[in-house]
């Protein structure tokens, strides 16, 4: 009995050890195509992020060449001492934060009021979504020059009109003024998110709650916003990434000032490599900044592969 079953056994072996071999080929078949991609995604990014580790374990400033020795981790002792550099951390946190919090905000306000038909809608959807297809540099002058000037800025022209004394906005609130500008910035993007879980709500469970008696507040509640959950998590996550990167804004608007006031981590590292000509300590934030972001990334995008599981 016990060699019959070896036999079938066996047999039943060597009969999958084709199809293994066919699917296996068939997988690296599907798989040639994007070989080159892959190629060249390592060689743009890996290879340049693995010689920006090797520099960070070197002592390498460019105002002393004959200093390039190598000190290990003593970079990355000297960057989590620097109290600027927490700052700078401190900061890049609070106006991803806030631009994000309040851009969100605002957006799903006004992709409220755009879902409802009205005349002219389009062109205000058009005029609202403008923000975001001007360049950052352009945008980044007009807020500094047009908007919060100390002279005749926009800002203080309307806080005038009511008795208030002009304020120098960069100077005296200069993560505020950044934060004006981004959300400014921001802020249609986040609404052409949100209108478009809007526009892709089912209408007979809107009209289901109606009939039932719900009224908006409840409504919006109950229905609307558990639909628009994977839309929000979406609009936070890609907008997080893209903030935390803000360099045009800080480098035209304030320059990091007061002093280093208004610097975030991407233009620290900006001042240390740069205008420091330190390119070890530059090279050990860059490498913290990179890792701390994959980490909240893949967090982030748990949660809503997550999500998307849990509605399908």
């Amino acid at each position: 009995m016990t060699t019959l079953v070896d036999r079938h056994n066996a047999a039943q072996s060597r009969r999958t050890e084709p199809d293994v071999a066919a699917q296996r080929a068939e997988a690296w078949r599907r798989r040639a195509p994007l070989l080159p991609a892959l190629i060249f995604t390592i060689i743009v990014t890996q290879v340049p992020f693995l010689v920006t580790i090797w520099y960070s374990l070197r002592s390498w400033n460019l105002l002393r060449p004959d200093g390039d020795t190598f000190v290990g981790l003593s970079n990355y002792a000297d960057i989590f001492a620097d109290s600027t550099f927490r700052g700078a951390a401190l900061n890049s946190v609070l106006i991803t934060v806030a631009c994000v919090l309040f851009s969100m905000l605002i957006g799903i306000g006004l992709a409220l009021l755009l879902d409802r038909p009205f005349r002219g809608r389009g062109v205000a959807r058009t005029l609202l979504i403008t923000p975001f297809l001007i360049m950052p540099v352009a945008g980044s002058m007009i807020w500094a020059v047009s908007m919060l000037n100390p002279t005749y800025g926009l800002v203080n022209w309307t806080i005038g009109l009511v008795g208030i004394d002009p304020v120098d906005w960069t100077s005296t609130y200069p993560v505020l003024s950044i934060l004006m500008a981004l959300v400014w910035q921001w802020t249609p993007f986040m609404m052409l998110l949100v209108l478009a879980g809007l526009q892709a709500q089912p209408k007979d469970v809107l009209e289901a709650a109606q009939v039932d008696g719900a009224g908006w507040g409840r409504t919006f509640t109950w229905i609307t916003l558990p639909h628009l959950r994977r839309y929000i998590e979406l609009g936070v996550l890609l907008g997080a990434i893209y903030v935390v990167n803000t360099f045009d804004q800080i480098y035209l608007m304030t320059a990091g000032g007061p002093g280093t006031a208004s610097a975030n981590l991407p233009f620290y590292i900006y001042q240390r490599a740069f205008l420091g000509f330190d390119i070890g300590q530059a090279a050990a934030m860059g490498v913290v900044v990179v890792i701390a972001t994959i980490i909240v990334a893949t967090f982030a995008l748990r949660l809503i592969f997550r999500s998307f599981e849990q509605k399908d």
